[in-house]
């Protein structure tokens, strides 16, 4: 597998952007230099971030989440923690 994001990916597998392969990776994110543990979705080029709004559900039982604009940086967990290829 490839070590490069996607622009816009999601948790919700109902999503046309939700990727579970790269998903059961690990993908960190980085908002405003801060990490994010909460994100439901982002998207880089639009430089926002889709969060979980505390234990509220909509009508259909899905988590509310807010939609909060800055610096998008994702990573990937795994490349992140594994140590360097040894030649």
């Amino acid at each position: 597998m490839t070590d490069t994001l996607p622009d816009r990916l999601s948790l919700d597998p109902r999503s046309p952007f939700h990727d579970a392969a790269l998903l059961q990776r690990g993908v960190g994110i980085r908002f405003n230099g801060t990490e994010r543990t909460n994100v439901e979705e982002y998207c880089i080029s639009e430089g926002w971030i889709r969060v979980v709004v505390g234990r509220s559900l909509d009508r259909r039982g899905n988590p509310m989440t807010m939609k909060l604009k800055g610096q998008v940086e994702p990573y990937l967990q795994d490349a992140a923690a594994a140590p360097p290829a040894a030649d």
